[in-house]
């Protein structure tokens, strides 16, 4: 056997990686928006995998409470609201059919009530990837080629 290859720090070399920035062999890594910025992504949650192995009665509760698990997670919010169009193309199908997948946009704003616990909200709105959004007529093709996480900052509203 041959010896196991160490960092400085006496771990593996994977978290010599991830610990010792010098190691990176000069990628940065993106800047991430502050929590307090209002942000729009546009992501494709795969609800297939998520659903997996759960009973016919409660995939599409679950899928409801999936999705808000995803998007809390990628927009670092705990205050997650569904729109009305998302929750009607899950059900859809029935309770027991959920749809494979949902193409979805999330954006994070900025809570107006005053004794509100958190300072953002995210809003979680549907996406028909069978319509081009410029055009406006139905495209084949689906779910492919489509990018997940883009990312723009909000510009901010005047009152």
């Amino acid at each position: 056997q041959y010896p196991r290859q160490t960092s400085r720090c006496g771990k593996s070399l994977l978290c010599a990686v991830l610990l010792h920035p010098t190691l990176t062999m000069g990628k940065t890594r993106p800047a991430s928006t502050p929590v307090d910025t209002p942000v729009v992504k546009e992501a494709t949650i795969n609800l297939h995998k998520r659903l997996h192995g759960i009973g016919f009665k409660k995939r599409a509760p679950r899928a409801v409470r999936e999705i808000k698990k995803f998007v809390g997670k990628e927009m670092k919010t705990t205050d997650v609201r569904l729109d009305t169009s998302v929750n009607k193309y899950v059900w859809h199908k029935g309770i027991r059919n959920v749809p494979t997948r949902i193409r979805v946009l999330m954006e994070r704003k900025r809570n107006e009530d005053e004794d509100a616990k958190e300072t953002m909200y995210t809003l979680v709105k549907y996406v028909d990837v069978a319509v081009d959004p410029n055009t406006g007529k139905k495209v084949k093709g689906g779910f492919k080629n489509l990018q997940t996480g883009k990312t723009t900052v909000a510009a901010e509203e005047e009152e």
